[in-house]
């Protein structure tokens, strides 16, 4: 049997300030657990239980109100969402593990349901395709409001904001959500991105909330404490760029010198969730041009995760489905032992069901 010190997943990996104990990473997942916004004790145990991965990304959070569109996700922007969220990475710390926090603003993936009637925002008033998660089901999303440049800056702040929280409630770091179609994915991509000024254009016009938003964050707490989520050939809500390689080519080599903890590309290498099979990898490119660590996710296991970081295609590769319905996913892996099968049925159903009674194997 491969040993542990024999298997590059479970190499330890310096990530920022902090050396995580294996390459086994829990990607980000919404599971709408958190009613009236405020993260719970159940949601504390679901993250301990799986505290053995070599760093936790939290699920999204929204940043504030108005980023705020997905039903009983939880939220960071007050005080009551800082103390819900302690409970979580006091058990995490507890448990011996890392985690991180996904910072949220969903952009015009959001619905007027959530904002007393408003519409949600947007860089460009075109409404995505598709439908809302509202509190009654889901609603086809709307035109969203076209952000003015004070209202930009007011977001950043807001970004400021939530990392502070984030350090309040105990986490290790944060993630900047900047993939899936959201608000940050919405001001990179041209299908979502239609300005004419200092926002929207040229890719370094559309790069510039990106570079804001990061620069907010890592002035708050540390680039070392920073990390960033792309996905760049996800094509859901109508995201489409008409320069993919260019685009985050140019995002490579703009973030590579700023020394953040890592990056992590959303990208899927067989059909899968996030699959676009009318879409070369951009990945392979962003490796290329980015100067740091690496962090990748889509439709992953222990051989192709193996391979991938033996290739030097990254450092760390980041498993969501499979951290579902196995919480003890690292051991499995090092014992070789046979996965649970998720339920995909449960995956934001509310209770403990498909949430935290899937079977960690015996001791």
């Amino acid at each position: 049997m491969t040993t542990a010190d024999d298997d590059v997943l479970f190499r330890p990996l310096q990530v920022g300030d902090l050396t995580l104990r294996n390459r086994i990473v829990m990607a980000p997942l919404t599971r709408a657990r958190a009613p009236g916004r405020v993260p719970n004790e159940m949601m504390a145990e679901y993250y301990a239980q799986r505290a053995s991965a070599g760093l936790i990304i939290s699920e999204a959070t929204a940043i504030s109100a108005q980023g705020y569109g997905w039903h009983d996700a939880p939220g960071i922007y007050t005080d009551e969402h800082v103390a819900g969220w302690q409970k979580t990475t006091d058990r995490v710390h507890e448990a011996g593990g890392r985690i991180f926090l996904q910072l949220w603003h969903m952009g015009r993936i959001s619905h007027p349901d959530y904002h007393g009637g408003r519409p949600p925002v947007a860089p460009s008033p075109i409404a995505a395709p598709g439908e809302a998660h509202v509190p009654t089901g889901k609603k086809p999303f709307t035109i969203p409001h076209e952000l003015t440049i004070p209202e930009i800056a007011q977001i950043v702040g807001d970004y400021a904001e939530a990392t502070r929280r984030a350090r309040d409630a105990g986490f290790d770091g944060v993630e900047i959500h900047g993939a899936n179609g959201y608000l940050i994915d919405q001001f990179l991509r041209t299908a979502s991105n239609q300005r004419t000024d200092a926002y929207g254009g040229s890719i370094p016009n559309r790069m510039r909330f990106l570079l804001e938003v990061v620069a907010a964050v890592t002035d708050d707490w540390s680039p070392q404490r920073t990390g960033l989520r792309l996905s760049p050939t996800m094509n859901g809500y109508g995201m489409e760029d008409e320069n993919p390689v260019g685009l985050y080519r140019q995002v490579a080599e703009a973030l590579s010198p700023l020394g953040l903890a890592y990056l992590h590309t959303a990208e899927s290498i067989r059909p899968g969730r996030i699959y676009n099979p009318d879409a070369e990898r951009i990945t392979p490119t962003i490796r290329q041009h980015y100067d740091g660590v690496l962090i990748t996710n889509g439709g992953y296991d222990k051989q192709t995760a193996t391979e991938a970081i033996e290739s030097g295609a990254a450092d760390a590769i980041a498993f969501g489905q499979s951290f579902i319905a196995n919480p003890d996913l690292p051991k499995r892996f090092h014992l070789n032992a046979p996965l649970n099968t998720p339920e995909v049925a449960t995956y934001y159903s509310p209770g403990s069901h498909g949430y935290i009674d899937y079977p960690a194997l015996a001791d």
